[in-house]
């Protein structure tokens, strides 16, 4: 399937709703990183992973052209940012929910530049029930 703005769009605002989706949970429940954090990772990777394609499909004399360099260093790139909100004190360690949450978030992108808009959709789905039945388990214990 052919790159066009019409499509890029289209898939900008998809992954503008499922990162939000993500990150309006996230903000709900005070975590740092919140609403606009996980919108622009999502969206983020959702362009580079389309501008990827939208290379390889306008450049065919590119004898390595290869979409899914530019995927693998997105999620390099977010594994950096993730590793940074992990912090170990004496307490225990925490921002590990947070880094998966970026992690998972970026690959959502990823995955609805290439237009895996029905799984993408589904993935933000499981996460949030994922991320939600943390908090009633808390609850319970409380």
């Amino acid at each position: 399937m052919e790159i066009t703005e019409t499509l890029a769009l289209t898939r900008l605002g998809v992954s503008l709703l499922l990162g939000g989706a993500i990150g309006l949970e996230r903000m709900i429940h005070k975590h740092p990183a919140g609403m606009r954090t996980f919108m622009l990772i999502c969206i983020g990777s959702t362009l580079a992973t389309l501008a990827s394609i939208y290379i390889c499909q306008t450049n065919t004399d590119l004898i390595n052209g290869d979409p899914g360099r530019i995927a693998a260093q997105i999620l390099t790139g977010i594994g950096f940012i993730g590793a940074g909100l992990i912090i170990k004190t004496h307490d225990g360690v925490s921002g590990i929910t947070t880094a998966s949450c970026i992690f998972v978030t970026a690959a959502i992108g990823i995955a609805v530049g290439v237009g895996m808009l029905l799984t993408a959709a589904a993935v933000t789905v499981v996460v949030l029930v994922i991320l939600t039945s943390g908090y009633y388990r808390k609850k319970q214990k409380s």
